[in-house]
């Protein structure tokens, strides 16, 4: 079990003792915060007893902790939504990851395809070649003689 620990401090001008298992730095911020509040409470209204403005100060300070907790709340539903799109595009960039693999694969088969075609019509056009000029040396021309 961890030790309390004991700090003196001063709010409005009193002096108080005051124990937790928190550290000390963080206990003298806490005094530091109240006290800074309620002199802005007693500076605004100077009929206040320090009674009445330790009131005051604990119904700001609770307001404020309340704002910060539904802000919080609000920050972490967005923070669940993000997140819930980020996994929704990471598996969205997966998917397309994959399509563009595949759709790379199949252009490199058309490609392959495309080339051995081009291959197969240069000879198609090679063969012609020689066979028109084969004929052309083989068959007379003709002239017609008017």
């Amino acid at each position: 079990m961890a030790s309390k620990n004991r700090v003196c401090v001063r709010i409005a001008g009193n002096e108080y003792t005051l124990c937790g298992n928190e550290s000390s730095e963080h206990i003298q911020r806490v005094a530091l915060f109240v006290d800074k509040k309620m002199s802005e409470i007693m500076q605004a209204n100077h009929t206040l007893s320090t009674s009445m403005a330790s009131v005051l100060t604990a119904v700001n300070a609770v307001d404020e902790l309340l704002k910060n907790s539904e802000a919080k709340e609000v920050l972490e539903k967005e923070l669940e939504i993000t997140q819930k799109s980020l996994k929704e595009a990471k598996q969205e960039i997966e998917q397309l990851s994959q399509q563009l693999q595949k759709l790379n694969e199949e252009n490199r088969h058309l490609v392959l395809e495309l080339t051995r075609r081009e291959a197969e019509l240069t000879e198609v056009r090679k063969s012609l070649d020689r066979a028109v000029g084969d004929s052309t040396h083989k068959q007379p021309r003709i002239h017609n003689i008017k």
